[in-house]
């Protein structure tokens, strides 16, 4: 009967870092524990009764496994409550101008843009395309012409295969036809169409480009976020 105990506890412990679905086997297996421990304390002989150290010793992991399971609980409705105070502060951008730090880009259903702002115009500008770790998937050649233009990516990596969604970051090294560096500016400012929440951070949907609301860096009339 004992050891029935501590495999019902044993289980309980095992299960309560689970899913939803655990939980209701967490449920079962407490059940399972008080129905083994009310048996035993009904049936144990009375000439050598429960030892009182092993009934301690297994109400201590009763109580720790509940604990555990409250404390899961709460860890939960504190992060539900976080993104949804996160989400409910984002839509508040709709409809403002905002200037984002634009090095950072949103691919979703094989799209990513960027806007490149030249100084003037660049003869070869090499375009570095690089994921949220830092590694290199894909690497492009073009001239630019001065002035504000939009680079789009269709998610294709330089070895062919496609890119999964998620964050991804530009870097441009340009010249002119003497050779000279030419700076690219990659801040894009425009008005906030909508938000999109399905991910683990709002972003701004700003005409075709998708901006991480952490990469807001003023909003309307230059008031620094």
């Amino acid at each position: 009967m004992t050891a029935g105990i501590s495999s019902a506890i044993g289980t309980a412990s095992t299960s309560s870092t689970g899913t939803a679905a655990d939980k209701q086997e967490i449920a079962g297996n407490f059940q399972q524990f008080l129905t083994l421990l009310t048996t035993q304390l009904k049936n144990q002989n009375p000439l050598d009764p429960l030892d009182t150290n092993q009934f301690t010793q297994q109400l201590v992991q009763y109580a720790g496994v509940e604990q555990q399971l409250k404390s899961n609980d709460r860890l939960d409705s504190i992060l539900s409550n976080a993104k949804s105070s996160s989400a409910a502060s984002a839509t508040g951008f709709i409809g403002q101008n905002v200037t984002a730090d634009g090095r950072t880009a949103q691919l979703k259903d094989g799209s990513a843009t960027w806007s490149l702002t030249p100084s003037r115009a660049a003869k070869q500008a090499t375009i570095t395309i690089s994921d949220a770790k830092g590694n290199v998937v894909a690497t492009q050649t073009k001239a630019l012409s001065a002035g504000a233009q939009t680079f789009a990516w269709d998610g294709r990596s330089s070895s062919g295969f496609t890119s999964a969604n998620g964050t991804y970051s530009i870097k441009v090294d340009a010249v002119d036809a003497t050779g000279s560096r030419v700076s690219v500016d990659t801040k894009l400012t425009g008005k906030v169409d909508s938000i999109d929440l399905s991910g683990t951070e709002p972003v701004l949907l700003v005409g075709n480009s998708r901006l991480p609301v952490s990469s807001v860096r003023s909003i309307g009339t230059g008031l620094s976020t």
